[in-house]
């Protein structure tokens, strides 16, 4: 069963009370979910998630807990929109977990791992159009080799990309971890599995993420209220510096502002920047999933 990553800091960091109005934007299999509930029985907790297996178990979960919870089958992108649509246009706190779930990446047949044999998929929501097979075999050279560099950030990109255009067309997992093998030198596979960051871009590159995480960060720190706090599980490198950037632009003095002896109170930033946590040492032992995984909390002031 999926390990929630960073689960007591993140809810520590939450600063949950009895009538806390929570959203929880990756419902997941209601790891987070479950323990935000515990702790605000007078209050709401609306979680956000487009897989209907992982709705479905948790609906089941939360359910044993208590019933001051909404699920809502949408991508967070919708934060705002959907929260809107429900009257709520203010709440305490906003948790996102951004890592892949790990019955998604076990259950073959979703297509994630580069270890399991399925056919190419990634989708989180399994209704859209585009999937891994899309991007695979219909990509061109060059926006398959772009995607590789960008979101995978793989230096032997343009050879994979090249690779995986002569083999078209791949219809597995296993075959794809096959090209990508055969794309790079010796040396560069003893380092670690060569076919992890090109997975990883094509996931992102499915799902859109990155994007989506824009935008609904954007429109989450819209929706906090005053001491309001919002705590962001990063797996990687490129989701980190979207959420450290946003965090800073929004936390941080305008530079012309900066040498004023005092800053006028309408020109404050109105969010600080509580914390950056890393996984502790024996939780990366419990769960290797865990070893990239950071917690920044911002927080809003006024």
């Amino acid at each position: 069963m999926h390990k929630s990553v960073l689960l007591e800091e993140s809810i520590e960091y939450l600063n949950l009370k009895d009538d806390s109005i929570i959203v929880d934007c990756t419902l997941g299999y209601g790891g987070h979910s479950s323990e935000i509930l515990k702790r605000i029985p007078n209050g709401h907790l609306y979680s956000f998630d487009q897989d209907s297996e992982a709705i479905n178990y948790s609906q089941d979960r939360l359910s044993k807990i208590a019933d001051n919870y909404t699920i809502i089958k949408s991508n967070f992108v919708n934060i705002k929109e959907k929260l809107n649509e429900l009257g709520i246009d203010k709440v305490d706190g906003i948790l996102y977990d951004l890592g892949v779930s790990s019955p998604q990446l076990d259950e073959d047949y979703r297509g994630f791992s580069f270890h399991k044999d399925a056919h190419l998929d990634m989708r989180m929501d399994r209704e859209q159009d585009l999937s891994a097979y899309n991007v695979v075999n219909e990509y061109s050279l060059d926006k398959l080799t772009k995607i590789i560099f960008k979101y995978g950030e793989e230096k032997f990109a343009k050879s994979i990309a090249k690779k995986i255009v002569e083999k078209r067309p791949i219809n597995t997992t296993l075959e794809l971890a096959d090209v990508i093998k055969s794309a790079v030198p010796m040396k560069y596979k003893k380092e670690h599995h060569p076919a992890r960051k090109t997975f990883q871009a094509i996931r992102i590159e499915v799902n859109n993420e990155l994007e989506v995480f824009k935008k609904s960060l954007a429109d989450a720190l819209d929706l906090l209220d005053i001491n309001g706090r919002i705590c962001v599980i990063t797996f990687h490198s490129l989701e980190d510096r979207i959420c450290k950037d946003i965090f800073k632009s929004v936390s941080t003095v305008r530079d012309e502002l900066k040498n004023l002896p005092i800053i006028p109170k309408e020109y404050e930033p109105k969010y600080k920047v509580v914390k950056v946590i890393s996984p502790k040492d024996e939780e990366i032992s419990a769960n290797n999933r865990s070893r990239s995984a950071k917690l920044r909390v911002i927080k809003r002031n006024g």
